[in-house]
């Protein structure tokens, strides 16, 4: 960890100084419930895939699609899902089986899972083809060294005003290793196609550029402020072409990446388009109540967004070691 946190820092800047004390999170898979969201007639009712609203409690995503591909009698490939939903927590998403037959999935065929709807439709489930998601959030044991009151107000002002937008630190891997694979990957030489894993890599290395650059703007106090040339205060999402940013905008983000252009160079090479991505994130739908010194959160965020980009404006959270038992 020590390597990566040297090499990588991953202490991004705050927007609002954290409130002195820590609470607990996920202890219990029960205190994370996700439960992805749809707009109306996302389903035709009919077509080659059967599409399964699955709730599971302690599972991976990517463990669920497996383990549909073998009770379907299909391929890996034939099943898609709109997006990874965090293991240790309670999560309600849909899952598309390539299946023309009159197919439904045994009860109880796979452990910890409920099959809540099913429904037809004419194509695969795509990675970010819902609208977002829904999160119930309890934080255990709020230190006592922080004043209800205190936190009741910056819980409001982030429902006015948001957060920064970061990419949340499960994109980097267990203690950032993804981002030492990126770079050896990405200085490896120039690469005609990755796939598998190296995709994961990369993604991460991109993320990380745009932290850089949102940290930047945090620091500056201009991440939810235009500047010239913005319809929207935006960072980098780096790749091929030629980057929108002018003047001063241009100037800050040139410096900021100075130190990774052999990433820029690298990505640009390997075809990825240059995209920007929304600084500011505010929370929909934004509710909370306390019961005793446990805290209770609500709220609804947009495709691609991360609910620790919420929690790590108010304070210290902590949660158990990969790997630990649910």
């Amino acid at each position: 960890m020590a390597e990566t946190d040297s090499v990588f820092p991953l202490d991004f800047t705050h927007t609002y100084p954290q409130l002195q004390g820590s609470a607990e999170l996920k202890t219990e898979p029960e205190d994370f419930v996700v439960v992805e969201e749809f707009d109306e007639a996302s389903f035709s009712g009919c077509g080659e895939h059967v599409c399964l609203q699955i709730r599971k409690r302690g599972q991976n995503t990517r463990w669920i699609a497996a383990a549909l591909a073998e009770v379907a009698g299909v391929a890996e490939r034939d099943i898609g899902f709109c997006g990874m939903k965090d293991r240790r927590a309670i999560t309600t998403q849909w899952f598309s089986v390539a299946h023309t037959d009159e197919w439904r999935m045994p009860t109880s065929a796979i452990p910890d899972c409920e099959v809540l709807q099913v429904t037809r439709h004419q194509r695969k489930l795509r990675r970010g083809s819902h609208r977002g998601n829904h999160f119930t959030i309890r934080l255990r044991k709020v230190s006592s060294s922080v004043d209800v009151k205190q936190m009741d107000e910056r819980l409001s002002l982030i429902a006015t005003k948001g957060v920064p937008n970061y990419f949340g630190e499960q994109r980097f891997g267990i203690a950032g290793q993804n981002l030492l694979e990126a770079d050896r990957l990405l200085r490896r030489g120039r690469q005609r196609k990755l796939g598998g894993r190296q995709g994961i890599f990369l993604s991460a290395a991109r993320s990380y550029l745009f932290n850089r650059v949102l940290s930047a703007r945090v620091k500056q106090e201009s991440w939810s402020q235009r500047l010239e040339g913005e319809t929207e205060p935006q960072g980098p999402l780096w790749g091929r072409g030629r980057s929108c940013s002018r003047g001063e905008l241009a100037a800050l983000e040139s410096q900021v990446l100075a130190d990774f252009q052999p990433w820029c160079d690298a990505m640009e090479h390997l075809g990825l388009d240059q995209q920007r991505r929304d600084l500011l994130l505010r929370p929909s739908r934004f509710e909370w109540h306390w019961q005793g010194r446990d805290l209770y959160l609500s709220f609804a965020l947009p495709v691609g967004t991360y609910a620790t980009s919420v929690l790590r404006e108010l304070l210290e959270v902590n949660t158990p070691p990969p790997g630990a038992v649910l």
